[in-house]
């Protein structure tokens, strides 16, 4: 009969056990979309801005910004964004993975990196493995806010334009889905060529269609 307790007991605890889990997953899984929602509401809006900045960007050749400028220092900056907590798959191992190699080839180049850390896992990995952490900003919450993000961020744009450092790149995960999220170095040239090339082949593509109304016009009369 001890025994037959004993099960009864442990029986009641998982079943305990599996209540609170189950409660766990359903915040879970409402916070998730909630994120989700205000991910798929903002990225539009940013992507455009980063078409007009672009276009800004190309309408006074004759004036170039102080972070378009190419730099001959030998060190090179990263704003790592990562999450505060962990339990989210390969959110932030497919970054730091990603940015380890990027480490090694500036390393091997004789060049030094320089961070910034924009979330708890991403601080923590930097301080593992050495890297100068210029500045940092964690437990922003589910609604970041800009004013908290500006310090951390200038500091790495202010050694920019001071000529300490030859490039800025934005280290972070884009999302896909929940099973897939994508992570994504680049910096603002690669990003002002990528704009350009887009809006070349839009440009090509009007006037392909302008050319085509003009010929359809004068064989119709």
């Amino acid at each position: 009969m001890a025994v037959g307790k004993e099960i009864r007991g442990k029986i009641k605890s998982v079943e305990n056990t599996k209540k609170i889990t189950k409660a766990m997953e359903m915040v879970a899984a409402s916070k998730m979309r909630k994120a989700q929602d205000r991910m798929r509401a903002a990225r539009p809006y940013s992507e455009k801005v980063r078409n007009i900045a672009s276009h800004l960007g190309q309408a006074n050749p004759e004036y170039v910004h102080p972070f378009m400028k190419v730099h001959a220092a030998k060190s090179t900056g990263f704003v790592v964004i990562t999450t505060d907590k962990g339990l989210c798959g390969g959110m932030n191992t497919n970054i730091l993975r990603a940015l380890t190699l990027q480490f090694k080839d500036i390393q091997a180049k004789g060049a030094t990196p320089q961070t910034i850390a924009i979330g708890n896992k991403g601080l923590g990995f930097l301080n593992r493995v050495g890297a100068p952490v210029l500045a940092h900003v964690t437990q922003l919450g589910d609604t970041p806010h800009l004013e908290k993000l500006i310090g951390p961020v200038k500091v790495m744009l202010d050694a920019y334009t001071e000529g300490k450092l030859d490039a800025v790149y934005i280290c972070y995960t884009k999302f896909i889905n929940t099973m897939k999220q994508e992570a994504v170095i680049d910096n603002a040239g690669s990003v002002i060529g990528e704009l350009k090339l887009i809006y070349n082949k839009t440009r090509q593509a009007a006037i392909t269609k302008e050319l085509s109304e003009i010929v359809a016009g004068a064989a119709a009369v």
